[in-house]
C-alpha cells in the first residue's frame, strides 16, 4: 500500500512497484485517516509511507498500524534527509528509510527485502550517522564488505555474483543493505567512496 498526499507521486511509485516481479499494489492512501481506514480492509504486507501528510505524519501511521494490521511492515519513502526523522521512524517500527531520489529498481529491491523479513537500518546505524562516525562500514557484515570491495574494483552485480558464487539477486540484497548502513543512496556513491578511501590506503 502506497501512502503519499501527491497523486502523481503515488501513481509513479505504483507503476514501478507493479512492474516488479512478485509485487502488487493493493491500495493507495493520501492521508493518515484514509490509510488507517483502508489498510485493515486490504491488509497489505508492506506500507510505503511518506512522512508529511495533510492530517499527520507517516510516523502516526507506522505506530497505529501495529494494532490494526500487525503483520504489515513499514518503509518510509520521503524527501527529508533528516537524522531525527530517521531515528523517529526507526523507533516507531519502520523497517527501512528511503529518500525519493532513490532509483525505481532500488525501491522494488528494498520492498522485497523487507517483505522477506529484513530490517535495513538498526539503532547502531542511526547512532553512527547522527554522530558522524568516521567509519561508515562499521556495521557491515563480512559478505557486505566483500561486495563493497568488489564494487570498488568496478565489477557489475553479475560479475560480483560469479566471483562470490552467489545469485545476482543476493548481490543486490547485499548492496541494498550496505547502502542503508552507510547512509548512501546510489551504487556510484559506493564506488566513489571506496576510491577515495583506497587513495588513503584503506582496504575492506
Amino acid at each position: 500500500m502506497i501512502i503519499d498526499d501527491h497523486e502523481v507521486v503515488r501513481r509513479g511509485i505504483a507503476e514501478i512497484v507493479d512492474r516488479a516481479d512478485g509485487l502488487t499494489v493493493v491500495a493507495e492512501g493520501g492521508s493518515v485517516a484514509e490509510t488507517l481506514r483502508r489498510a485493515p480492509l486490504v491488509r497489505p504486507d508492506i506500507l510505503l509511507v511518506d512522512l508529511q501528510l495533510p492530517d499527520g505524519t507517516g510516523i502516526d501511521i507506522i505506530s497505529a498500524i501495529k494494532d490494526s494490521v500487525p503483520e504489515a511492515r513499514s518503509i518510509v519513502l520521503t524527501s527529508f534527509d533528516d537524522d531525527d526523522a530517521l531515528a523517529e521512524a526507526l523507533e516507531a517500527g519502520a523497517r527501512a528509510y528511503l529518500l525519493k531520489t532513490v532509483r525505481g529498481a532500488e525501491i522494488a529491491d528494498v520492498i522485497k527485502a523487507v517483505a522477506a523479513g529484513r530490517t535495513l537500518l538498526d539503532e547502531r546505524t542511526v547512532t553512527r550517522r547522527r554522530a558522524d562516525h568516521d567509519d561508515p562500514t562499521a556495521d557491515l557484515t563480512p559478505s557486505e564488505r566483500r561486495v563493497l570491495d568488489l564494487i570498488g574494483d568496478g565489477l557489475s552485480n553479475r560479475e560480483i555474483g560469479e566471483k562470490l558464487g552467489v545469485a545476482e539477486k543476493t548481490v543486490k540484497n547485499h548492496i541494498t543493505a550496505l547502502l542503508a548502513k552507510m547512509g548512501l543512496q546510489r551504487r556510484t556513491q559506493v564506488a566513489a567512496w571506496v576510491a577515495g578511501q583506497r587513495a588513503k590506503g584503506w582496504r575492506a
